[in-house]
């Protein structure tokens, strides 16, 4: 989680963008990047790929941001805490995308799934629909309120593991990330995926 300080310089680089200040993408390039190139690397796993696609879904992703940005595209990004949400769900669709391209030319090749949990499956149909910048914009903005109830349940480490886990990471990986076992990873899994499913309830 960003730090206040870093969380305010943030802030200050998307409007900065926003305004057309080209030195902001510099700024955050040096802060995001390497975040989506590991993004992107772990949602490509097991896809036929060249050693550098991930580095090109990341540039891409980056570029459709900061096109995005300065054209008003993203009104509800506000701060840090709404900017990687943001990106990583770019990213994601630059890599569905990359995937669907890879399957297309390789006749016979399917999607590959997320994890079977239900977290997984309910962020995979968030993402596995055919990218567009309306539907970025739109699965921002549902992704972002979601991330606002697990804040709401005064519990960090349940934003941390959902945004994890839609980089694509297993429940193993994740458990090593940050410290814990795998049985609390999936205890935590479970409580996300029910208070999304109630969001998602009370707004039906």
């Amino acid at each position: 989680m960003p730090t206040n300080h870093l969380s305010g310089e943030v802030t200050g680089w998307i409007q900065r963008l926003r305004h057309g200040d080209e030195s902001a993408v510099q700024h955050l390039w040096n802060g995001y990047f390497q975040r989506m190139v590991q993004a992107a690397r772990q949602r490509l796993q097991g896809a036929a790929k060249a050693a550098a696609d991930e580095e090109d879904v990341a540039l891409s992703a980056f570029d459709s941001f900061c096109r995005g940005v300065q054209v008003g595209r993203f009104p509800q990004l506000l701060d840090s805490h709404s900017l990687w949400p943001l990106l990583l769900v770019i990213t994601a669709n630059k890599s569905v995308d990359l995937i669907r391209q890879n399957n297309r030319q390789r006749r016979g090749g399917g999607l590959q799934r997320l994890s079977g949990d239900a977290l997984a499956e309910t962020l995979s149909g968030l993402i596995s629909r055919e990218p567009s910048p309306e539907f970025t914009t739109e699965l921002t903005e549902q992704l972002s309120q979601l991330l606002q109830n697990l804040d709401a349940a005064d519990d960090p480490l349940l934003r941390k593991i959902a945004l994890l886990k839609l980089e694509g990471l297993s429940n193993d990986e994740i458990a090593t990330r940050i410290g814990c076992v795998r049985r609390s990873v999936e205890r935590k899994l479970l409580v996300i995926s029910r208070l999304w499913e109630q969001s998602e309830g009370e707004s039906g």
